[in-house]
């Protein structure tokens, strides 16, 4: 039997005009039972495209790194560093995937990830693993409990390039992390603690303070913790025997990664809850999809359905514009999944801006 013969269209919940208070959404039935119906044959992780995909990207932009590093004509040097960022930026948000991948869906993706792409640029998949999950949690979503969020749209206009620029920082940020801070924690365990508690999770919210693992996830995340620890010394010991240049280059080049994935987060939700907990459909609401084709430049690996993505966290990221396809024909354009839809960054950044600018006091 056809899926689609039990379900029936959804109706929006909320009006485009005006402010929503998002708590007080209630959930579209409709919309999540299409959505969990219409793409029940969606669900298998493609190991032919997680693998190729993966690997390139990072064969890719190391490559175009190595070149910015080596190359001594300058302008192509600096095109060489543009360049990369895009692959590597593509080959780190797989991070994305890891979290919500059973374990045993792709064998050796996981361990092969860290050391191509985690380790190497200080992004080991514990940062992810077991927060972003919180994220995803019905009752956490937008609260103060959610590691990744902020009412960025209720705060004041400073906080917007603050937020951005910020990341800029990251690389320098994360050399000390697994460099200086790691070694030392094993001298200072009262120092491991606070470590572990706020600087090992990519979470945006500052009062976010992070569980020790569980039992079951402690030899895992050690394996990643020495891998990071030692290749972060390592590279602090590079200016001393190969000079300053790789390691400025590379700091430039994943520096610009890094910016580039928070703008990315700046534009993945509307940013508009006040803090209660919410129906999955005005999280759904608060997140956005855009389905423009340069999207998938600077919303890879799928993250350009991330609202999409809130209804359904277990679908692969080769699964989103066919599940896109399927739910948007059936419900119609009129219905509250369509309402999810926005132009593109531009436009979502100026939004967002807008309604900083009328909080200044």
């Amino acid at each position: 039997m056809n899926a689609t013969t039990t379900i029936e269209p959804a109706r929006s919940g909320s009006s485009a005009a005006g402010p929503r208070v998002l708590a007080q959404i209630p959930d579209d039935k409709a919309m999540l039972r299409a959505a969990a119906e219409l793409t029940r044959d969606l669900t298998v992780a493609r190991p032919e495209i997680y693998w190729p995909d993966m690997l390139g990207s990072a064969l890719i932009g190391y490559g175009l790194l190595a070149a910015a590093i080596l190359l001594d004509n300058v302008p192509l040097a600096i095109t060489c560093g543009v360049l990369a960022v895009f692959p590597l930026y593509r080959a780190l948000l797989f991070i994305h995937e890891l979290t919500h991948l059973h374990r045993d869906a792709l064998p050796g993706f996981r361990t092969a990830w860290n050391l191509l792409v985690g380790i190497p640029l200080l992004t080991p998949s514990l940062m992810y693993e077991n927060v972003h999950t919180l994220h995803h949690s019905r009752m956490r979503y937008g609260t103060a409990e959610d590691p990744e969020y902020k009412a960025l749209a209720l705060m004041k206009p400073w906080t917007l390039p603050l937020f951005v620029l910020v990341a800029a920082l990251a690389p320098i940020g994360l050399l000390l992390r697994w460099g200086v801070i790691a070694p030392l924690g094993l001298v200072f365990p009262a120092l491991r603690k606070a470590a572990w508690e706020r600087f090992s999770s990519l979470s945006i919210n500052p009062d976010f303070r992070r569980r020790p693992p569980e039992e079951k996830e402690r030899g895992w995340f050690l394996f990643q913790q020495i891998g990071a620890s030692l290749w972060a010394m390592f590279v602090l010991s590079t200016p001393f025997w190969l000079g300053w240049k790789p390691l400025l280059v590379a700091i430039a080049v994943t520096s610009a990664v890094a910016t580039f994935n928070q703008l990315r987060t700046l534009v993945a939700h509307l940013w508009e809850n006040d803090g209660e907990a919410m129906t999955v459909t005005a999280q759904y609401l608060d997140s956005v999809n855009v389905h423009t084709a340069i999207g998938a430049l600077w919303a890879p690996v799928g993250l350009r359905y991330h609202a999409l993505h809130h209804l359904l966290p277990s679908l692969p990221y080769h699964s989103l514009p066919l599940a896109h396809k399927r739910i948007s024909a059936h419900l119609g354009p009129t219905s509250t999944y369509e309402e999810a839809t926005h132009p593109g960054l531009v436009v979502l950044v100026m939004r967002i801006a807008r309604s900083t600018m009328g909080r200044r006091d």
